[in-house]
């Protein structure tokens, strides 16, 4: 557990310091120049979701029930990860309605994902793994809508962006669902 626990503070922590020192932050890139500080960002990045996939997998060796969740909620997590995958995709097409309406598509994708694995599964490594991804995605959202503002809404550019979106999103989905989790990650979830 030591290990996801280290991964996570050095993942979500590279992660967090716009939302709790976006001052220090801009220093560090002035200080360090833009490449450079997206090279060592990076860096620590990889080195943080190595170590949250290699500690969350010995995690799970033995890991007990925290809960039994019930299969409802197994199922309801079968809607909200296609429904994130979609989010992430809208992330990086062109601005449809999907991102303009909820500015930050991303990292609402993510709270869903972390949600949906959240309610489906009950270790205490689940709870360590999708719990803090939930957290800290809740205090990113608000804080990103936060520092934009209304003003700085974007502005959809038609429906291509949405139709990819939703098209790439559920295609991915779909292969996940229909082997590619179970192959990555030992868990089918469908059974």
């Amino acid at each position: 557990m030591l290990i996801l626990v280290t991964g996570m503070i050095i993942f979500l922590g590279i992660h967090s310091v716009r939302i709790f020192a976006e001052s220090a932050r801009d220093r560090m890139i002035d200080r360090l120049g833009e490449g450079r500080y997206k090279g060592a960002y990076s860096v620590l990045s990889l080195v943080g979701i190595l170590l949250v996939g290699y500690g969350y997998g010995q995690a799970k060796i033995g890991g007990l029930p925290l809960w039994d969740p019930p299969g409802g909620l197994r199922h309801l997590a079968l809607v909200l990860v296609p429904v994130a995958f979609v989010l992430v995709v809208s992330a990086y097409v062109p601005t449809g309605h999907i991102k303009a309406a909820v500015r930050h598509p991303m990292v609402l994708g993510i709270a869903l994902w972390a949600l949906g694995h959240l309610l489906a599964n009950a270790t205490a490594a689940d709870l360590v793994l999708f719990g803090g991804f939930l957290g800290w995605a809740i205090v990113d959202y608000i804080n990103a809508l936060g520092r934009t503002g209304p003003a700085a809404r974007p502005v959809a550019r038609g429906y291509g962006g949405d139709i990819a979106a939703v098209g790439i999103g559920l295609v991915l989905a779909a292969i996940f669902i229909g082997g590619l989790h179970e192959w990555l990650f030992g868990v089918a979830p469908i059974a």
